[in-house]
């Protein structure tokens, strides 16, 4: 009896640990599996009310963590005051605080993204201004009481693993990877974008760096032939 409790719990924790990611290889049809997965992600990201519900349902359904969960990581020691245009957006006066948040979001060891937020205290309760100030909620989540909705203002692919004009021509060079693996930068895509109440009333200002680590599971086609 002991003997199946044991085991049961071991067949328990192996089904909540996600497996190892294998390797991305260099390639074309692993190129277009990434180029798809990117714009599958930044297309929800563009439709999505919050990054950060769009984030967890990424990392669960790509099993890159055991418990899904978005994380804000605080990064210290970083202050970037709000430019006139961000005022402008954000539809404060000069004199009007505005706070800052740089913070990466990470699911599990994968930091997923890396964002600069500059928000307005006095248009949040004291009780979520404290959850920003010493946990690490995300935005988001911090202020889901106020049933916040975001619009972007700007995209920008960072990489593409096809070069532009590949389908132009057969004979189009990849660039290809000496040892094999496809080569990712750090910054894949960007977003700016303006989070309001329903009042339509801006909130905050964020500008999201979504990195590499959006990858970190293992190629949909990993095992079968790549050619």
């Amino acid at each position: 009896m002991r003997a199946k409790f044991v085991l049961g719990l071991v067949a328990t924790a192996s089904a909540s640990v996600p497996a190892t990611a294998e390797p991305w290889r260099d390639g074309f049809v692993s190129r277009v599996e990434a180029l798809a997965l990117i714009q599958t992600l930044n297309a929800s990201l563009l439709a999505s009310r919050s990054a950060t519900a769009t984030l967890e349902k990424w990392c669960a359904d790509h099993k890159m963590s055991a418990a899904p969960k978005i994380l804000a990581r605080r990064v210290a020691g970083v202050e970037k005051p709000p430019s006139e245009e961000t005022r402008r957006r954000l539809d404060v006066s000069a004199e009007e605080p505005v706070k800052y948040r740089r913070v990466q979001l990470a699911c599990g060891e994968h930091v997923l993204s890396e964002a600069d937020n500059w928000y307005v205290p006095g248009r949040l309760s004291d009780e979520m201004i404290r959850t920003l100030e010493a946990t690490e909620t995300p935005f988001g989540k911090a202020i889901a009481p106020l049933q916040p909705f975001r619009r972007t203002i700007e995209m920008k692919m960072r990489w593409s693993p096809l070069p532009e004009g590949w389908e132009s021509s057969a004979t189009a060079a990849l660039p290809q990877n000496a040892d094999g693996a496809l080569s990712i930068p750090h910054d894949v895509f960007e977003h700016t974008a303006v989070v309001y109440a329903p009042d339509q009333r801006p909130l905050s200002e964020v500008h999201e760096t979504y990195t590499r680590e959006i990858l970190d599971f293992s190629p949909p086609l990993a095992g079968a032939s790549r050619e």
